[in-house]
C-alpha cells in the first residue's frame, strides 16, 4: 500500500523496516551492525551507552568543564522563575501550585511579572489567533536560555476548541515547548510534576563544549 496520511503527511513506506531490525543492529559497543536494507549513520551521531554518560573525566579539562556544567545547572534549577501567561481556567491551577498547600517557592519556583527577569514561560489555557503574536513576543523578550511549559489540553493541541476558527492547535506552533502537562485542567500536583522534570531537563544541559566531544 502506497496511502500517504495526510494530517502528517508521513507515507506508509516509512514503515517499511521492521522496528527490531533496528533495535538488534546496535551492538553493545555502540558500533552497527550490518542488516541488509538498512543503512546507519556514523557513529558520531549514535546515541551514547551507558558507559559513555557515568564516565568520569578524563583529564583537568573535562574536569573543570564538567564540574561549570554541574554548577550552571544547580543554579538554573534552583531558581527557576516563570512568567505567568495564564490565558484560561488552567492559570487558577497555576495560582494554586503557588499556595501554602504545595508551595512551589520551596524548590526555586518564583512568579515574574516581567519577561526580562523569567527563564520558564508557563502557557496556561487556550491560545488564539489573536493572542499568538503577543505570546511570541513575550518568548522573544526574555533572556537566554529559555524553557516553555505548555499547561493543559487548550494549550497542548487546542483542547475542546480544536475546531475553532479563532484558536491556536497548538501553543508549540508559535514558540518551541519543552514540557507539556495534560489535563483539562491539570491538577497542580500535575504542574509541579511537570516542572519537576523540566529541573532534570535543566540538569542534563551542557553550557561549556569541546571540540573532541563527538557527542
Amino acid at each position: 500500500m502506497n496511502i500517504g496520511l495526510r494530517a502528517s503527511r508521513i507515507s506508509t513506506k516509512v514503515f517499511a523496516r521492521p522496528v527490531n531490525q533496528l533495535g538488534a543492529a546496535v551492538l553493545a559497543n555502540n558500533t552497527p551492525r550490518p542488516v541488509a536494507g538498512v543503512r546507519f549513520m556514523s557513529k558520531a551521531v549514535l546515541p551514547r551507552t551507558q558507559d559513555e554518560i557515568i564516565a568520569k573525566p578524563d583529564n583537568a579539562a573535562e574536569y573543570v568543564l564538567s564540574s561549570l556544567d554541574k554548577l550552571y545547572n544547580w543554579a538554573f534549577t534552583a531558581s527557576t522563575w516563570p512568567m505567568t501567561f495564564g490565558l484560561a481556567c488552567c492559570a487558577v491551577e497555576m495560582m494554586h501550585m503557588a499556595a501554602a498547600r504545595y508551595d512551589q517557592d520551596r524548590i526555586g519556583i518564583v512568579f515574574r511579572a516581567t519577561p526580562r527577569q523569567s527563564d520558564v514561560m508557563i502557557v496556561a489555557g487556550t491560545l488564539t489567533n489573536k493572542m499568538a503574536p503577543g505570546l511570541r513576543k513575550v518568548y522573544d523578550q526574555m533572556p537566554e536560555p529559555r524553557w516553555v511549559v505548555s499547561m493543559g489540553s487548550c494549550a497542548n493541541g487546542g483542547g475542546y476548541y480544536h475546531y475553532s476558527y479563532s484558536v491556536v492547535r497548538g501553543c508549540d506552533r508559535v514558540v518551541p515547548v519543552d514540557i507539556y502537562v495534560p489535563g483539562c485542567p491539570p491538577t497542580a500536583e500535575a504542574l509541579m510534576y511537570g516542572m519537576l522534570q523540566l529541573h532534570k531537563k535543566i540538569k542534563r544541559n551542557r553550557v561549556t563544549t569541546m571540540w573532541y566531544r563527538k557527542y
